[in-house]
């Protein structure tokens, strides 16, 4: 039975008198008292807030979209390259803009995708207004950019693609074409 009381006894938590904590002590002490203040915040923000209404957030009530696709924009030019091209610059901001490929899987397209698409079939037509978007790029970035593609390639977003050919729209209205 001595033996038994013997290991029951606690362990010394304190330093014998005289010495200092060893870091390992203080910082199991620390954590300790780390614990318990956790525990007490815990609580007291269940007591605070078991007041509060907690329905559950359905995501349809938050992320609407349109039921249909936006009615095309009326249009502001009247020559046919800007026309095109404008018709252009609104299929990339409503179908999506991609990088790499005429189109992709879920049917955004690049900028010259959105030309052959609006041109539907008019290879003419396509041709003028790929050199007129070609002649704005340049104007813009300089000689260095090789064609549409590059351009549209080049960058991470649609952003820029999307701005020139609003920018090539303009210059072609200039232009009669």
């Amino acid at each position: 039975m001595a033996a038994a009381l013997r290991t029951a006894q606690p362990q010394q938590t304190t330093a014998p008198a005289g010495q200092p904590f060893t870091l390992e002590a203080r910082l199991a002490a620390r954590e300790a008292d780390m614990a318990l203040r956790l525990e007490a915040a815990a609580i007291a923000h269940e007591v605070n807030t078991a007041h509060l209404a907690t329905d559950p957030v359905d995501p349809a009530d938050i992320i609407t979209v349109p039921d249909a696709p936006a009615p095309p924009q009326p249009a502001a030019y009247t020559t046919p390259v800007a026309a095109l091209l404008e018709r252009a610059q609104h299929r990339m901001q409503t179908a999506g803009w991609c990088a790499g490929a005429l189109t992709d899987d879920e049917g955004r397209v690049c900028m010259l995708g959105a030309i052959r698409a609006e041109a539907s079939g008019d290879r003419a037509l396509e041709a003028d207004a790929t050199a007129v978007v070609l002649d704005s790029i340049r104007r813009r970035f300089g000689d260095d950019v090789p064609s549409v593609p590059a351009l549209n390639d080049a960058h991470g977003s649609g952003h820029t693609p999307i701005r020139m050919a609003s920018e090539a729209a303009h210059l072609a209205d200039a232009r009669g074409l």
